[in-house]
C-alpha cells in the first residue's frame, strides 16, 4: 500500500513541478539594439539583409507597427525607459560626454528596481549612456553609484558608447582588466597624455571620418574624447559583439532556476561599426547592414539559449532599439555609399536625431512561446511603459510618484488588446504629440550646427500637422484645413507638460 502511494506521487511530480513553473514569475529578457531603423530588419521590410532570427522572433510572437522610443537619441530614451519619466521633463538628460555623472537619482524607482522588489535577479549587459559616479569618475577604483544602486543586482557594461572614451567594459562597478600600474584618465575638455588623435595623426586611422571623433586613437579607430593609460583593459571592438552576448546568456544560464530580467542593450549598430570578421561582406548594403547580420546572431544566441534551458515558454522576449536610424554618424565607413536601395526608416521621414516618425517609430517584436499567439499589432506604444507593464506582469508595486509617465499597456503587448495608448510624445529637441493617426508638431527650437543642416534633422520653424493615416511620410502639412484639430492636440500637449 505504502508502495503504491509512493509510486503515484512520484509519477504526479512533474505535474506537480510544472503547475509550481506556472506560477512562478515570468523570466523578462529586454533586447535593446542601438540605431536600428523601422525598416533595417527582414520582418519589417528589409531584403537587403538577413535577419532569419529576428523573423523567427516575430514569426512566434507579435510583431507591433506603432511602437516608439520616447526619444530620437539614445540618451534620453534610455532614462525614460529606466525610470517611466519622459526624458524632456528632467535638465541634464542629454546625449552624455563618457565621464558623466550618473543621471538617474538613485533614490528614485526604477524599472529595474521595480522588478527586484518583486523577486527577480536582474542584470544589465551592454551600452549603459547614463553616466556614473557623482563626477570626475576615478576609473581606477569602485565606480558608484551606477546600475547597481539604481535596481541592477549585476551589471556588464560600457560607460557611455563606442565612440566615446573610455574603451574599457565595466564590471559589478570595476573596470575590467585594469593594470593598476596603468592607470586610467579621461578628459573630455583637452588632450591629456601622450597618445595620437584621428585630427593630428589621421595617417594611423583605420577608419576615415566624416564628422568630429578626431580625438584619442583606439584600436585604430579615433573616439570623442581623450583618453591615457589602461591599454591592458580597451575592448576589442571587432568581438564587442560576441563579448556582449556571452555575458546575458551566461547570467540567463546561471539565474535559470529564478525569475530574472536581462536589460541587453547592444552595441550594434551604432558607430563605430566594427563587426566580427564571420560577418563582413555577409550582407547586399554594406558594413552598417553587416552590424545588422551582426546583431541578429546575437538574438539567436539569446533564443537558443532560453530554449536549450527550458525558459522559453516562461519568458517574454522582446527585440527593439533606442532611437531611429542613421548611416552617416561621424565615421566615413561606406555605409552611404553601400545601402545599395536599403531603406533604414522604410516609408517613414527622418530618423536619428529627428523629431519625424522615423527618429522613434522602431521594430518592437514580443515573444512569449505558449501565451502569446502570433499575430501583428498595431497598437500605440511606447518604451516608457515598460516600467507599469512590467510592474503588472510581475505584480510587483510602484511606488507612488514614480515612474509619472509609464502607462500599462501589458494587454497590448500580450496580444490580449488591440488598444494602447491613446496619446503619446516624441521627443528630438522639441516634443511632438501623437493621438491616434494624427502627429502635432508645435515650432521647434532651431538647432544648429552640422546636423541641422541635414534633411529631415531640420526642426520646423513653424506648427505642423500630419493625418498619418493618408500621409505616413509626413509630407503634407494640413494644419490651415484643421485648426481646430491643432488647438485642441496643442492643448493637450501643453496639458500633458505641466
Amino acid at each position: 500500500m505504502l508502495r503504491r502511494s509512493f509510486l503515484s506521487l512520484a509519477a504526479a511530480l512533474p505535474a506537480i513541478t510544472r503547475a509550481q513553473s506556472s506560477r512562478r514569475p515570468p523570466n523578462i529578457v529586454f533586447i535593446l539594439a542601438d540605431d536600428v531603423g523601422y525598416g533595417d530588419v527582414g520582418c519589417y521590410g528589409a531584403t537587403r539583409v538577413k535577419t532569419p532570427n529576428i523573423d523567427r522572433l516575430a514569426a512566434q510572437g507579435i510583431r507591433f507597427t506603432d511602437a516608439h522610443s520616447t526619444s530620437s537619441t539614445c540618451t534620453p530614451s534610455r532614462y525614460s525607459l529606466m525610470t517611466g519619466q519622459y526624458a524632456w521633463r528632467k535638465k541634464g538628460t542629454g546625449i552624455l560626454p563618457g565621464d558623466a555623472r550618473l543621471i538617474i537619482d538613485p533614490a528614485r524607482a526604477t524599472l529595474p528596481s521595480v522588478l527586484k522588489s518583486a523577486g527577480y535577479t536582474t542584470a544589465a549587459v551592454g551600452k549603459w549612456h547614463l553616466g556614473l559616479g557623482t563626477g570626475n569618475v576615478d576609473w581606477n577604483t569602485e565606480i558608484h553609484p551606477g546600475p547597481r544602486e539604481v535596481g541592477f543586482d549585476y551589471s556588464f557594461i560600457m560607460p557611455a558608447t563606442g565612440d566615446r572614451v573610455p574603451c574599457v567594459y565595466v564590471e559589478n562597478g570595476r573596470v575590467v582588466g585594469l593594470d593598476p600600474k596603468d592607470p586610467i584618465e579621461v578628459n573630455y575638455q583637452h588632450k591629456i597624455g601622450s597618445e595620437p588623435t584621428g585630427k593630428e595623426h589621421p595617417e594611423l586611422l583605420k577608419m576615415r571620418l566624416s564628422e568630429g571623433h578626431a580625438d584619442t586613437i583606439v584600436n585604430g579607430i579615433s573616439r570623442i574624447g581623450f583618453m591615457s593609460g589602461g591599454k591592458a583593459a580597451l575592448w576589442n571592438d571587432s568581438t564587442m559583439g560576441q563579448t556582449l552576448t556571452q555575458k546575458a546568456t551566461g547570467f540567463i544560464e546561471k539565474n535559470r532556476s529564478n525569475p530574472f530580467f536581462v536589460y541587453l542593450a547592444t552595441h550594434d549598430i551604432h558607430v563605430p561599426r566594427v563587426p566580427n570578421g564571420k560577418f563582413l561582406g555577409t550582407t547586399a548594403c554594406g558594413l552598417r547592414c553587416d552590424a545588422i547580420a551582426q546583431l541578429d546572431w546575437t538574438v539567436g544566441q539569446v533564443m537558443a539559449t532560453l530554449k536549450a534551458n527550458r525558459l522559453e515558454e516562461n519568458t517574454l522576449l522582446i527585440f527593439t532599439s533606442d532611437n531611429g536610424p542613421v548611416v552617416d554618424d561621424g565615421y566615413a565607413d561606406g555605409s552611404v555609399e553601400n545601402l545599395n536601395g536599403h531603406a533604414p526608416a522604410s516609408r517613414f521621414r527622418g530618423g536619428k536625431y529627428s523629431i519625424y516618425e522615423g527618429g522613434t517609430r522602431l521594430p518592437f517584436i514580443a515573444s512569449w512561446p505558449g501565451r502569446i499567439r502570433p499575430g501583428v499589432s498595431d497598437a500605440l506604444v511606447s518604451q516608457v511603459d515598460m516600467t507599469a507593464s512590467f510592474a503588472s506582469l510581475a505584480s510587483a508595486k510602484i511606488p507612488e510618484g514614480s515612474a509619472p509617465d509609464s502607462q500599462n499597456v501589458l494587454p497590448a503587448i500580450l496580444g490580449d488588446s488591440k488598444q494602447g495608448r491613446e496619446l503619446l510624445v516624441e521627443h528630438s529637441g522639441g516634443i511632438a504629440l501623437r493621438q491616434g493617426n494624427w502627429k502635432y508638431i508645435p515650432a521647434q527650437p532651431q538647432a544648429n550646427g552640422p546636423r541641422a543642416k541635414q534633411p529631415d534633422r531640420i526642426q520646423p520653424a513653424t506648427p505642423e500637422l500630419y493625418d498619418l493615416s493618408k500621409d505616413i511620410g509626413e509630407r503634407q502639412n494640413v494644419i490651415a484645413a484643421n485648426t481646430e484639430r491643432a488647438d485642441a492636440m496643442r492643448a493637450a500637449l501643453e496639458k500633458i507638460k505641466g
